[in-house]
């Protein structure tokens, strides 16, 4: 008797059947035959209704890793897009504009803040290949990000702007893959433009980097110049990934983001063995066991795979439900086939702290939960709850850099609609005490009083950094002036041709948080780069301002400053305070204060009713009644006063004004 199963495959309209009947044509029973079904059919269904692409026959030999690393804005995006557009990923429309930029604040600003990575394949010589490309960050506040990718790469391409040399960022990317031991191919773009200088770049690469000229590519990512000779050089020079497929499985985790559908999904690159759906992988870190639910690659978006082998880059889920459970640089291995765990990476160390509180105190749920997401997407961020007194319940989140600080903030806004208040930036200082003890301090709040600073502390440390400024030699005066104004220790300059300049200066990080940037950019007209990395801890005298109003300290504006900036900059808050608060029914006195002495002083005058309008003559004592008992009224309500400060306030104070 014939029996007949139905499946339908949710991830489609179309209706799977099969027949199912005995060798001998006698009636089976429905369990057995549901069983047959199901351990047959449902998997073939489900892979073909998934698309998934068998990349098994790709060896490691036959499998390149790579990375684009540059500065900021010399085109490592416009590349990807032209290399995605060879190889059959995207289709040429001519309208293809960084396509791995996905995320909104990427777009508005024309910068890549995270890194993503997308899969190629390619055929050379005769051969299919399997080209993994990263396309990184250029600025330098997302350095972390880089250094994650090319722990995933075995060669990185260097690109350099044709138009404007080598800049600060170039330098600290190349001895950023040249010590992770990387493969670097040099490559020159924007060679069509007018004012290109290829010979005058490549020398520069030479002098910098000890590269010869002579291996170096000119191309054109936007027009397609060159375009063609790129992905066989990387095939040529960049070693192909090592290990072993006959040994256990071994992962190494780089990169999470949040699914709302799946939960976490984990960017992994296998270093031994293969994963497929289905397999039960290990966390090193936490020993927490999961399901892989799919594997897949980037193309550019995620594509389901068969499996991930030895040398392949690529994502899984494996049922991640809470963002606590990802950790960048976990090991991965499979259940009962423990490995040693990967060396993974340096923890990010935080050089600016900002507080982010809600706007509404009934939002915070929501907004711890979103930051909690947002953070699995960028593991650089560090974050503590923290409470103040004038806003009530946050967080104090530390980042890489003021740009970090600001893109984190816009996708908080975008990405999850919240409604946030962002303090002051501040860098964390070293209080060291008479008795020994060296104590960190993230938040002005913990700044130790006048009294303790003068009974118990032996000295205070501010963090400082190396810095690389890259300029034309007309600049140079500018430049020289701008690091001294701001306590920098000018170290080297160098000339890397007979027109570019390279000064080394150590500066204190308070200094670059605040408005070195763009003071930078207008004193060169736009034409200096900088680039900057942590060169530890030096003495400093520091002194804490406060902000009074009406007597009554307002923790989330108070700083921590040298003291040779303390009156400048006491005076410019109380200034820009008095423009933004609102004036109310009673005197607001503005003061900034430093170890118990005044600074500076402003007074929000009184709004003053006319409550004598409607007096149409008569006799004059009528009219002093009514001033006389508003004057009691306005006594009252001084004594009883709450200032409002409004969001502006605080963004006043964070933004100096540009010289």
């Amino acid at each position: 008797m014939l029996q007949t199963w139905v499946l339908v495959v949710q991830a489609g309209r179309r209706v799977w059947t099969r027949n199912y009947w005995s060798s001998k044509g006698t009636h089976i029973s429905s369990s057995l035959a549901r069983r047959l079904w199901q351990q047959t059919y449902i998997t073939k269904a489900a892979d073909s209704k998934r698309g998934e692409i068998d990349i098994s026959t790709y060896p490691p030999d036959r499998i390149r890793n790579f990375s684009i690393i540059a500065h900021i804005d010399h085109g490592k995006s416009t590349l990807a897009d032209r290399l995605l557009e060879t190889t059959g990923v995207i289709s040429k429309t001519g309208k293809n504009r960084q396509v791995l930029d996905k995320l909104k604040v990427e777009r508005e600003r024309g910068i890549t803040v995270k890194a993503q990575s997308a899969s190629m394949f390619y055929e050379h010589d005769g051969q299919k290949y399997l080209m993994n490309l990263i396309d990184t960050p250029g600025h330098v506040d997302f350095s972390y990000e880089v250094s994650r990718s090319l722990a995933a790469c075995q060669g990185t391409i260097l690109l350099v702007d044709a138009a404007q040399g080598i800049q600060a960022q170039t330098v600290a990317n190349f001895f950023l893959a040249f010590g992770e031991g990387l493969e670097v191919i040099p490559i020159l773009n924007k060679v069509d433009l007018p004012t290109a200088e290829p010979e005058r770049a490549a020398l520069q690469i030479e002098s910098a980097f000890e590269i010869p000229t002579n291996n170096i590519l000119h191309i054109s990512a936007k027009t397609g110049l060159g375009i063609d000779m790129v992905l066989p050089s990387v095939i040529e020079k960049i070693p192909p990934p090592t290990g072993s497929a006959d040994s256990p499985f071994k992962a190494l985790l780089f990169d999470t983001w949040y699914d709302k559908y799946v939960g976490v999904v984990c960017l992994i690159a296998v270093k031994d063995g293969a994963i497929k759906r289905g397999d039960k992988i290990v966390s090193s870190y936490s020993g927490t066991k999961y399901e892989v639910a799919e594997v897949g690659i980037m193309h550019p978006e995620q594509k389901p795979t068969t499996q991930l082998q030895v040398g392949q880059v690529g994502y899984i889920a494996c049922n991640m439900k809470t963002v606590a459970e990802a950790h960048v640089g976990d090991t991965f291995y499979k259940d009962k086939h423990p490995v040693e765990p990967l060396p993974g990476f340096e923890p990010a160390k935080s050089m600016v702290f900002a507080g982010i509180f809600p706007i509404d105190a009934g939002e915070f749920d929501r907004l711890n939960e979103s930051i909690q997401k947002l953070t699995l997407n960028d593991s650089s961020v560090s974050v503590h709850k923290e409470t103040s007194a004038a806003l009530g319940q946050g967080w104090r989140l530390g980042f890489l850099g003021t740009l970090h600080m600001d893109v984190f903030r816009q996708r908080l806004e975008e990405e999850y609609d919240a409604n946030i208040l962002m303090t002051s930036p501040t860098v964390p200082y070293q209080i060291k005490y008479k008795d020994g003890i060296t104590k960190f301090i993230r938040t002005p709040s913990e700044f130790p009083n006048a009294i303790v600073m003068q009974e118990r502390v032996e000295s205070t440390m501010e963090p400082f950094v190396s810095s690389t400024l890259i300029f034309p030699e007309q600049y140079l005066g500018s430049m020289l002036e701008l690091c001294s104004t701001h306590r920098g220790d000018i170290q080297t300059h160098t000339y890397l041709d007979e027109s570019r300049v390279m000064l080394k200066c150590k500066l204190p990080m308070a200094e670059i948080v605040t408005d070195f940037y763009d003071r930078l950019k207008s004193k060169s007209q736009g034409f200096a780069s900088f680039d900057y990395e942590e060169a530890g801890y030096a003495r400093s005298d520091l002194v804490k301002l406060e902000v009074l109003l009406n007597g009554e300290p307002v923790d989330a504006l108070a700083a921590v400053m040298h003291k040779s900036s303390i009156a400048t900059a006491g005076r410019d808050i109380a200034k820009r305070l008095k423009d933004v608060i609102r004036r109310q029914l009673f005197d607001i006195s503005i003061q900034t204060t430093s170890n118990g002495k005044v600074i500076a002083r402003e007074t929000v005058k009184q709004l003053r009713k006319d409550v004598t309008a409607k007096c149409y003559g008569g006799d004059a004592r009528r009219k002093m009644k009514l001033l006389d008992k508003q004057k009691e009224g306005k006594k009252r309500m001084k004594k009883i006063g709450r200032v409002e400060l409004p969001q502006e306030a605080f963004l006043s104070v964070m933004t100096k004004s540009q010289e």
